[in-house]
């Protein structure tokens, strides 16, 4: 193939492919865009799946979704985008897992899928045919790696503790 190189074109498809998917889906929530809520629905949505403060919820899962997305597809701040993008989906995966596995069933199947790959990006890295190739991988950095999925993690963990025991309070008073 001569200068292209697979593997870069390779993990360039799938950063645009799964980039892609979160913008459309962070800019529902964030501007009511294809068919979207805004952020106002996507808070009274936020709310009703027992994530609090519901504002703040809808800001922060629509910003790690279309933020993390946009960086995915060009390649930019690769393991914060990953980061960012898998700790929304964790989110996701908390609401959906109650209907098990299969999206088919209302289950948790494509944003585990997507927070999987977004993951795989932000720790394999963007590829040569990137904006962190372009700039040396100032923004993608082993530090930066570590740092951000730490951060994630930690964010994730205590948004879906504080959903979870919000849902076991309202079965309770039920």
């Amino acid at each position: 193939m001569g200068f292209l190189n697979r593997k870069d074109l390779g993990l360039l498809a799938i950063r645009l492919g799964t980039g892609g998917v979160l913008v459309a889906h962070g800019t529902q929530k964030l501007f009511g865009w294809f068919g979207g809520g805004g952020i106002d629905g996507t808070a009274r949505g936020m709310e009703a799946m027992g994530f609090r403060p519901a504002r703040p919820s809808a800001v922060a899962a629509g910003l790690g979704e279309a933020g993390g997305g946009a960086l995915l597809a060009l390649g930019a701040a690769t393991p914060a985008a990953g980061a960012a993008a898998a700790g929304a989906m964790a989110g996701a995966v908390a609401v959906h897992s109650r209907a098990g596995f299969f999206a088919m069933q209302g289950g948790y199947e494509y944003p585990a899928y997507l927070g999987f790959v977004a993951a795989g990006l932000g720790l394999s890295g963007p590829g040569r045919y990137s904006f962190d190739h372009v700039t040396r991988h100032r923004l993608d950095q082993p530090v930066t790696l570590a740092l951000a999925f730490a951060a994630s993690a930690v964010a994730a963990a205590v948004v879906v503790g504080r959903r979870e025991r919000a849902m076991a309070g309202q079965e309770e008073a039920e």
